[in-house]
């Protein structure tokens, strides 16, 4: 990333910090990403400028940080997007911060700082608004928190070009899925502007996001994370309509995932493809073929793997397809072998694990829902023993980050503002959705009570929350009325088994090996409602009807 800087850029650390306050300077917080084509422009035509490098490298101590490699940091620091340019006290507080600079802002910044630290010093830095908030409005769980944000998708659904909301516009997968069981019309017509605007035709795999309201202005870097949502999102449309045109996006971002992504030497997926050439998106197809390829940051992280693993699996539950299976498992592997160690999935493989004062490895939120939605999903299509596993995050989880009723995002310490923690909405609500499986697949309605309790932490806001926040709704829903359970008491190769998962819709939870149940049959539930044994696919469609109408 910063091979073309003159910056003597520092790693994120408290020596750094102890420098800056040594030297009464500030520190400058650079925020990148290797995907990130605007970071690699800055360095470019910003930090590479020989007087601005001066500049920084005498009155400021410099400082880089991936945002990806470090999220706690990027959570705390990022000033709207990448690159983010943040200067901050010795102290970790926050004087001022922006976006991109080029070379003539740099300079009026750079300026501006130093006049502000020499005149003020650190009385002018502050603790930004997340991190000094009251925790959020509690409030009782309703159906109105289901029908309010319908209301909010219709409100700001873009009836000309699809999706949600003006610009930019980014795909939203749980929106998506929110909507295919509550609004078909309006979720296709976004599923297939989606995949229209954003879907790669020729490698697959799909783009971040556009910057304009009818989706021109394409922003092409591939991420793992938005990828994998994506491939769960297209199945779960192809689940409920049975039309290729939703599988095929799904199938063709499988094949990007596979190759282009997969990191062989972790037997993992890599995290992501930076946007390459903009000339070459408009070539045809023999003389793309000849063009380099984008690079591929080959990092193997532990969240984004458990979304992939997740939307693989889902995409293998509803077409028996081996590829998306055998990469799954392989992934799913070293996600259970190499990346969780007492519950704690470390956030990245191959790289240094932070652990915290005590010697613990780091337990991130974002990281614990994700690793528990893989190995739920796994434990419900491929092998019950995830489950052992899945309990042993889910227990982590709640030691290590419950607070009050909700959970924090990490642990209280760490350098700059890490030691203060925030609880993200996002995460919070993706880990309770994943408690809710949880309870159903072991029987312990000790962790339905904790998804409750934590969605119940932000009631007192639903009203607020916006469309990418949607999964919210669905998991209030899905605890409201108790998602419909289909066990069967068969493993799951079995036929009845893989009729179940492609019955009804994809808030569902399928028990494979249950063993209330008579061998070779199977029953649908759905809060008092217990339907009759089925022991054909035919019978426990009509069956699961009975537990629906």
């Amino acid at each position: 990333m910063d091979d073309t800087t003159r910056v003597e850029w520092r790693e994120w650390g408290q020596v750094a910090f102890d420098d800056a306050d040594a030297a009464d300077v500030p520190v400058l917080l650079s925020l990148t990403a290797t995907w990130c084509d605007h970071c690699h422009e800055m360095d470019k035509e910003t930090y590479s400028e020989p007087r601005i490098a001066a500049n920084i490298n005498d009155s400021f101590v410099p400082v880089r940080v991936d945002v990806d490699r470090h999220p706690r940091v990027r959570d705390r620091y990022n000033m709207g997007g990448f690159p983010s340019t943040v200067f901050l006290a010795p102290d970790g507080k926050v004087l001022t911060g922006a976006g991109y600079l080029g070379p003539d802002g740099m300079r009026q910044v750079l300026d501006s700082v130093r006049t502000m630290w020499e005149t003020k010093g650190s009385g002018a830095a502050r603790v930004p608004r997340p991190l000094r908030e009251d925790n959020p409005p509690a409030g009782e769980l309703t159906a109105d928190i289901e029908t309010g944000m319908l209301g909010h998708l219709t409100d700001t659904y873009d009836e000309t070009a699809g999706g949600w909301g003006k610009s930019p516009k980014f795909p939203l997968p749980d929106a998506l899925e929110f909507a295919l069981k509550r609004d078909r019309e309006m979720a296709l017509r976004s599923y297939d502007a989606v995949g229209a605007n954003l879907l790669d035709e020729y490698d697959g795999g799909f783009y971040r996001f556009a910057t304009d309201r009818d989706w021109s202005g394409v922003q092409r870097e591939k991420l793992l994370d938005s990828n994998g949502a994506l491939v769960r999102a297209f199945a779960n449309a192809y689940l409920h309509t049975g039309k290729d045109e939703y599988r095929e996006p799904a199938d063709r971002t499988i094949e990007f995932l596979t190759t282009t992504l997969w990191n062989g030497d972790a037997d993992a997926f890599a995290n992501s493809q930076a946007p390459g050439d903009d000339d070459a998106h408009s070539l045809d197809a023999t003389d793309r073929a000849a063009a380099d390829e984008p690079p591929v940051d080959r990092g193997v992280f532990a969240g984004s793997n458990g979304l992939a693993i997740e939307g693989l699996l889902t995409y293998y539950a509803y077409t028996d397809d081996e590829r998306a299976r055998r990469y799954a498992e392989r992934a799913l592997a070293t996600l259970r072998e190499d990346l969780l160690a007492d519950g704690v999935a470390g956030h990245a493989l191959d790289e240094r694990v932070e652990r915290t004062a005590d010697g613990d490895r780091v337990c991130l939120l974002t990281n614990q829902a994700r690793a528990l939605a893989a190995l739920t999903t796994a434990a419900s299509t491929l092998e019950t023993d995830a489950l052992e596993d899945a309990t042993s995050v889910a227990e982590a989880t709640i030691e290590r980050l419950h607070d009050g009723d909700s959970f924090l995002d990490g642990p209280a310490e760490g350098v700059g503002l890490c030691d203060r923690p925030l609880r993200p909405l996002d995460a919070n609500v993706a880990f309770a959705d994943s408690l809710i499986d949880l309870a159903v697949l072991t029987g312990d309605d000790r962790y339905r009570q904790f998804a409750r309790e934590t969605l119940e932490t932000f009631a007192g806001a639903s009203d607020r929350f916006g469309v990418q926040i949607a999964r919210y709704a669905t998991a209030a829903s899905r605890l409201l009325e108790g998602p419909l359970v289909i066990r069967v008491a068969a493993d799951p190769s079995s036929d009845l088994h893989r009729a179940a998962l492609r019955l009804a819709d994809h808030e569902k939870v399928v028990v494979p090996d249950a063993d209330d149940l008579e061998a070779g049959t199977a029953r649908a539930e759905r809060g008092e409602r217990v339907s009759d044994p089925a022991e054909t696919p035919d019978e426990l469609s009509e069956r699961i009807q009975t537990v629906l109408d």
